[in-house]
């Protein structure tokens, strides 16, 4: 299977939920040292549901398009969901067998929302 796939390709050069939030309940950023990739995540959390989601960054097609697909996938979803994910939810969403050297370009996007989810209180808000 080709490593860069049309829906890959689309999520990379238009991806979903691009930009920032009016007023992100929570913003978490995180980077890939080993290539440069860096996102910047931002949640609109209300009553532990993921209202609105952000993403800005820049990096490889894998991390880019693996960030716009979990943007669209974490709408509407609780954060006691989210905190359950795993590096097979990611490999999911993309389609495609990630060898080694794109692994943590994949998982970028994971590890800030893990990050994000798992920083909160169930009721969503920040834990002190």
């Amino acid at each position: 299977m080709d490593l860069y796939r049309d829906e890959i390709l689309d999520h990379y050069k238009h991806p979903r939920h691009f930009g920032h939030l009016d007023r992100p309940s929570l913003t978490f950023h995180d980077t890939n040292p080993f290539c440069g990739d860096e996102i910047t995540l931002e949640l609109q959390i209300e009553d532990g549901v993921i209202k609105d989601v952000a993403f800005t960054g820049h990096g490889c097609a894998i991390s880019r398009a693996a960030a716009s697909m979990m943007s669209e996938e974490i709408l509407g979803k609780r954060l006691d969901e989210l905190k359950g994910w795993n590096k097979e939810d990611i490999i999911d969403l993309l389609g495609i067998e990630v060898g080694p050297v794109r692994m943590k370009c994949a998982l970028l996007p994971l590890k800030a929302l893990k990050a994000a989810v798992w920083g909160l209180a169930d009721d969503g808000e920040a834990a002190a």
